[in-house]
């Protein structure tokens, strides 16, 4: 899957490259060799574009194409970790998505990098496309020379690259093992070794023998990653559990031996997690627009009260809990849920709010950044509740147990009414808490080893290399939030069908309403896969009753595989060729993704 819409929280994009342009520290210091080195990798990362550029000028030779291609993106991993880290901006023109992007604020920006040259050279060489061929390795030369001046002119700070190191191992855990940036060069282990390699060399800089723990296990994880395997035998549950989750909790150890300074700043994944599987790993209010809408246990009480109640309505009729049960993971177990009215369907089936919090944005085509805007969206909204907060707040302050708890959630002093902030705070705090990630799977990957079955954890491994899911449904939270930054997230054209056997696309313009660009048309939010077996049914329309009808859908090569006219799919129309055991393995994977 490739997906056609990044939406990037605002004011956070460049805040883990925020090290000092200033002059260099002394040259011995870790950090200072750790810099030079930088600036030699950026400097064979620009010979390796114009090579490859100059190549692309004077042959149409597929085969060395292809391999200088292979060459220049293994150099390029040799320092994502740090170009991924300090200088995302550059890093998506150089390893973007090769697909238009939309924010949130609305910008476009047209692809360009490896991605974009990678689909130019495989599995043929199209001649037509010399000229985009050329200009694409102009740009990325280009974007080369940034990196090269970038890391001449900066200093990096110990914190920062320790920090950089233990996220460039999730982001191989999360996107290494599964072809998500490599679809078609297909070398994702070999690239994953060459990072993980990199990153040994960078940790060497301050753990310097060879044969302590940390050492040991990186020498580990790269003999595994190097074993020639097919894709799809790959073992990723064993190197998930034996090697990356190890080494992460042994790079955490380091960065405490080391005393580094404690520079904190608000982001989902948790800076001192040890693994992306820990309980506490993510930070459930990473997404707040201010500090004060920190979720506590007073909000949190006096949000589920709300929550519950049904005078927020127009009709006082209905509440939150009418379409969002507790017994259905926060849904409702209908296709489309009825207008206030009763009389019509509204648009769109009712999603999880299970886990809400781990996105930075709401509903099925992304209109709300934030839990207190989807708050104020569906209160307000003519067929789901319509409200009107200001009355409902007038009526609320009327009660004098509602008045004792804002006043508890949000101490003013000489309070003389209720603000409507308030209570899309408190609502949004109470979805907050719905922020669990405790499922049998968790249990596994933190040490339970008996708590899966072997049809269960051949799922996962399928679900991670064969059936193609977590190109899209990304590794640990399996949405569509892009680790491990965790600031974008992902819309897909997948070509969902109006009814269950239709060979007509689903009308829904998706993201389209609200972004007209084409490649937007029926464009729609990666759902989280978690509690899946328990918010049947599926897709935006409710069109799948069932799991394995929608693993059918996906074998089959979504719309386009089935017959459907759908020309901007992003999901591959190909075929997965998934066995009807490989099929039921999916299921019960996903199965074991339930809360407990």
């Amino acid at each position: 899957m490739r997906s056609t819409f990044k939406g990037i929280t605002a004011g956070l994009l460049a805040i883990m490259g925020c090290s000092l342009l200033a002059f260099h520290g002394d040259p011995d210091t870790a950090s200072e060799l750790i810099r030079k080195k930088l600036v030699l990798q950026a400097d064979s990362f620009l010979t390796m574009a114009r090579l490859l550029q100059s190549t692309a000028a004077g042959t149409n030779n597929k085969l060395i194409l292809q391999r200088r291609f292979r060459e220049a993106r293994l150099t390029y991993k040799r320092m994502e970790w740090a170009t991924e880290y300090f200088d995302p901006l550059t890093s998506r023109q150089v390893n973007g998505p090769p697909v238009p992007e939309t924010e949130l604020n609305g910008q476009f920006t047209e692809p360009e990098g490896l991605q974009v040259i990678e689909e130019l050279l495989f599995p043929h060489l199209n001649p037509s496309s010399r000229k985009q061929l050329i200009a694409s390795l102009k740009k990325l030369a280009v974007n080369a020379e940034i990196y090269r001046e970038y890391f001449t002119r900066t200093d990096l700070q110990d914190w920062q690259i320790m920090d950089a190191v233990k996220l460039e191992v999730f982001r191989i855990e999360a996107l290494g093992l599964n072809d998500f940036d490599d679809p078609l060069a297909r070398q994702c282990f070999t690239e994953s070794a060459v990072a993980l390699n990199s990153v040994r060399e960078v940790t060497m800089r301050y753990a310097r023998d060879d044969k302590d723990r940390l050492q040991q296990l990186f020498t580990q994880a790269i003999r595994y990653l190097s074993v020639p395997v097919a894709f799809d035998c790959f073992d990723r549950v064993a190197f998930l559990t034996a090697y990356a989750n190890p080494l992460t909790r042994e790079l955490t150890c380091l960065h405490k031996q080391l005393k580094l300074p404690n520079v904190r700043y608000n982001r989902l994944l948790n800076q001192d997690a040890a693994t992306l599987f820990d309980s506490s790993t993510f930070n459930r209010n990473a997404y707040i627009d201010a500090p004060e809408d920190t979720a506590n246990a007073q909000k949190i009480a006096l949000g589920k009260k709300l929550f519950f109640d049904p005078r927020l309505s127009g009709t006082m009729t209905r509440s939150c809990a009418s379409c969002h049960q507790p017994d259905k993971a926060f849904t409702d177990g209908l296709t489309k849920n009825l207008d206030i009215t009763g009389k019509k369907h509204i648009l769109r089936n009712t999603p999880t709010l299970v886990n809400a919090a781990l996105q930075p944005a709401q509903f099925y085509d992304l209109r709300a950044t934030s839990l207190e805007d989807q708050v104020g969206d569906v209160i307000g909204n003519q067929d789901e509740m319509h409200g009107d907060m200001r009355l409902s707040a007038l009526n609320f302050w009327q009660d004098k147990t509602y008045r004792k708890l804002f006043a508890d959630a949000f101490p003013v002093k000489g309070r003389v009414t209720i603000d409507t902030t308030e209570i899309k705070n408190a609502l949004a705090s109470y979805i907050r808490s719905l922020t669990a990630l405790n499922s049998r799977f968790d249990d596994y990957m933190r040490g339970d080893q008996k708590i899966l079955s072997q049809r269960e954890i051949n799922g996962f491994n399928l679900f991670m290399g064969k059936a193609r899911c977590s190109t899209c449904h990304y590794l640990p939270l399996f949405n569509s939030v892009l680790p491990p930054r965790y600031m974008q997230m992902d819309a897909e054209v997948i070509g969902v069908p109006k009814t269950k056997n239709s060979k007509i696309i689903d009308p829904d313009p998706g993201l389209y309403a609200l972004q007209p660009m084409e490649f937007n048309r029926y464009a729609f939010k990666v759902t989280t896969v978690r509690n899946a077996a328990r918010s049947a049914p599926y897709m935006h329309n409710g069109v799948y009753k069932t799991l394995e009808e929608v693993i059918d859908f996906y074998d089959q090569g979504g719309g386009n595989g089935l017959g459907l006219n759908v020309p901007n799919q992003t999901l591959s129309a190909g075929r997965l060729l998934l066995s009807a055991k490989e099929k039921m393995e999916v299921v019960a994977f996903i199965r074991a993704l339930d809360n407990r």
